[in-house]
């Protein structure tokens, strides 16, 4: 399993919300360039980037602070928050983004992620953020009434590399994870899931690693950044 630390950009800064809250941040670096590349420098394989800005507003914002940060560090990159069409999909592959991620889309605008998988194969994934089961949408601020697991089954066969899957009531509370949503989810489709949203201790990734649903990663932030764990202890852990 892989260990993406998380990086989310708001007004240009290293933040993490609660539950999605854009007025409950605490900032933790003023330089994304600089928190990505002590990622890479602990031994991180991969990044996860959210331009926070950008899932509110509908389009990219923090582009300038997403540069800097392909720039700084050689690791593959992916990155989600307000791509909501093909120009901008194409745009952050062509400044050599590895991953996109799409989610309002997915549900908005599901021709999107048909052409999306077509154009650039094995380059998108989905996210599914719930809400007490429920996908919510544009930046987590609208609760859907489509099911986390009709979604995800409603992407199965068109070419969707991966689903991260968050629980948003769990999301940056210290809680650790929905383990029993995220394996549910795992176990009823083939598209690989990366698990989000909650991570509170190593005992909560060696879980998640024994977990028979075979999940393909973690996504932590704020454990990392109150140093609840070290980023060599988790990759240790999922790795091995």
């Amino acid at each position: 399993m892989i260990f993406y630390p998380a990086i989310d950009i708001k007004d240009g800064k290293c933040v993490r919300l609660l539950r999605g809250n854009m007025q409950q941040e605490t900032i933790f670096n003023n330089s994304p360039e600089e928190q990505a590349k002590i990622f890479e420098r602990l031994g991180c394989e991969w990044l996860h980037l959210i331009d926070l800005n950008g899932a509110f507003e509908g389009l990219p914002v923090n582009h300038q602070a997403v540069i800097k940060i392909l720039n700084k560090v050689n690791i593959p990159i992916q990155i989600g928050g307000g791509i909501r069409s093909i120009k901008t999909i194409e745009y952050w592959i062509h400044q050599g983004l590895s991953r996109i991620i799409l989610g309002t889309a997915a549900v908005n605008n599901p021709e999107l992620i048909k052409l999306a998988t077509k154009e650039f194969p094995n380059k998108i994934a989905v996210s599914i953020d719930a809400k007490n089961g429920y996908v919510a949408t544009n930046g987590w601020a609208q609760t859907t009434s489509v099911t986390s697991l009709e979604l995800a089954k409603q992407l199965e066969g068109i070419g969707v590399s991966y689903i991260i899957y968050t629980d948003i009531d769990r999301d940056g509370a210290m809680n650790g994870p929905n383990i029993e949503q995220t394996e549910t989810l795992a176990k009823s489709i083939s598209i690989p899931v990366i698990a989000s949203g909650g991570i509170s201790s190593l005992d909560d990734l060696k879980t998640l690693k024994q977990s028979s649903a075979k999940l393909n990663g973690v996504i932590s932030g704020r454990a990392i950044y109150n140093e609840i764990f070290t980023i060599n202890e988790a990759i240790n852990i999922l790795r091995f």
